[in-house]
């Protein structure tokens, strides 16, 4: 049996009706600093409140955003499974409240110049990450980079943050033009959901996604979800500042209650019931495959 059909192997057990598959969620924005790392961790540990095993990959490559607001500094990386023989399980750091993370530094970029021998052994350990977490959550880079597209086209379900400000909203369009010009992007099979950031009331961050949606709707025909409103709160910033997330530091915050109530929207189900979980093996192999057949390509 050669490395090919290894792989195809372990994707087809990955998606046996007995073995339970992580939902996968990946967060993202169009322009940096418009709190979407809080938002993927605001969102572990409400999911984590609930009772599910949340674990967060941070692949922001050459920020450590989500090691610094957890104050907790990680042994191991992505790069450590590859490249020192690690497993799955040396390399998540176990942060506040029982989330874990995974730090993901160059690791990720580095799993598309390997043999396919160690491809397997990469995403056979990734593919343990389905029996450990209920929940894994993604933290993407910001923008529209080659890599953060790769995420998110492999993705069934993005959150993307953006906030009032005009260069905001101009870059989360750009964002979903970009994604919705890849060519192994379905829009039949992703969900896309906004979060509006930093808003004053609930009034505002229903009008800006009323105004995203319009345009994206008319010139990109992508259906967007809205999550709902995160409003602009002092103790959040105090929460960054003291390294400690707003949901641990300030649960009785007004965005800490908002990030309770869009996770709870999150969990309830509803219209994300359509998409099917695709377990972290499908979803690296699908990273992968698109790398090689864009060299391939060129």
């Amino acid at each position: 049996m050669d490395q090919a059909e290894q792989l195809r192997k372990i994707i087809k057990a990955e998606n046996a009706p007995t073995r339970p598959l992580a939902r996968i969620i990946t967060v993202t924005s169009g322009k940096g600093g418009v709190g979407k790392s809080n938002v993927a961790i605001n969102l572990a540990i409400q999911f984590r409140r609930m009772g599910q095993r949340v674990i967060i990959l941070d692949a922001d490559f050459g920020l450590a955003n989500i090691e610094i607001m957890f104050g907790t500094v990680p042994k191991h990386n992505l790069s450590d499974l590859i490249y020192q023989g690690k497993n799955i399980k040396d390399i998540i750091t176990w942060g506040p409240e029982g989330v874990g993370f995974i730090s993901g530094g160059s690791g990720i970029s580095g799993m598309y110049n390997l043999s396919r021998d160690y491809l397997v052994y990469i995403i056979v350990n990734l593919a343990e990450l389905d029996a450990i977490a209920d929940t894994i959550i993604i933290d993407t880079g910001a923008g529209i980079s080659s890599a953060v597209m790769e995420f998110l086209v492999a993705s069934g379900e993005i959150i993307l943050v953006t906030t009032p400000e005009p260069t905001s909203i101009t870059d989360s369009y750009s964002l979903l033009k970009a994604l919705n010009q890849q060519p192994r992007f379905s829009k039949e099979n992703t969900m896309i959901k906004v979060a509006s950031n930093r808003v004053a009331t609930e009034e505002e961050g229903q009008q800006l996604f009323n105004k995203l949606n319009a345009v994206v709707a008319r010139y990109l025909k992508l259906p967007l979800t809205y999550l709902g409103a995160i409003p602009q709160d002092q103790m959040l910033a105090r929460g960054v500042m003291q390294q400690s997330p707003v949901s641990i530091q300030y649960p009785n915050s007004k965005s800490s209650k908002a990030f309770e109530r869009i996770a709870r929207d999150l969990t309830a189900g509803g219209t994300t019931d359509i998409i099917k979980p695709r377990g972290m093996a499908a979803f690296f192999s699908h990273i992968i495959t698109g790398r090689k057949l864009n060299e391939k390509g060129s």
